[in-house]
């Protein structure tokens, strides 16, 4: 009786790990940034202490990951993150935490999500709840335009 509870329990023991290991990689943000700004820093504390494993590149030069990742002139911000697991996310600056929780939940079939510039009250620029700006959704396929996903502070 001992045996097959054990063969179970082992069974049910690789697959918490197998679930554990999908949820991480889902959980994992890489973050593509200046090594001298400030104000990623504090976005990428606040992803880590939300839960998300962050793994940080500091580059000089950002173009290139905001032009392979295919992010508008007009759409980007001062850090580009990549997340996701098997369906790769684009996180362009300082998106707040719930749009990145939203997006993670629903997996819409967009590229990514972004907030241009680096407005006042923005995760990492302040941290202001009531501030108000736009998250925008970063289209794929024959709708690439962005459109707005969320508006924070209203």
């Amino acid at each position: 009786m001992t045996r097959p509870f054990l063969m179970i329990a082992a069974l049910g023991g690789a697959l918490s790990l197998a679930t554990a290991a999908q949820a991480g990689e889902d959980t994992t943000i890489t973050v593509y940034k200046s090594p001298w700004c400030g104000c990623c820093e504090v976005w990428t504390d606040a992803m880590e202490a939300a839960g998300y494993k962050v793994v940080i590149e500091d580059m000089e030069d950002l173009a290139p990951i905001k032009k392979q990742a295919g992010i508008p002139d007009d759409m980007q911000a001062c850090h580009t993150a990549v997340t996701g697991g098997a369906h790769k996310y684009i996180i362009e600056g300082h998106v707040p935490l719930e749009a990145v929780e939203k997006m993670m939940t629903e997996r819409p079939d967009i590229r990514g999500i972004a907030v241009p510039g680096m407005p006042q009250g923005s995760l990492g620029m302040g941290h202001d709840p009531d501030a108000k700006y736009t998250v925008f959704a970063l289209g794929r396929g024959a709708d690439k335009k962005p459109h707005p996903y969320m508006k924070m502070g209203q």
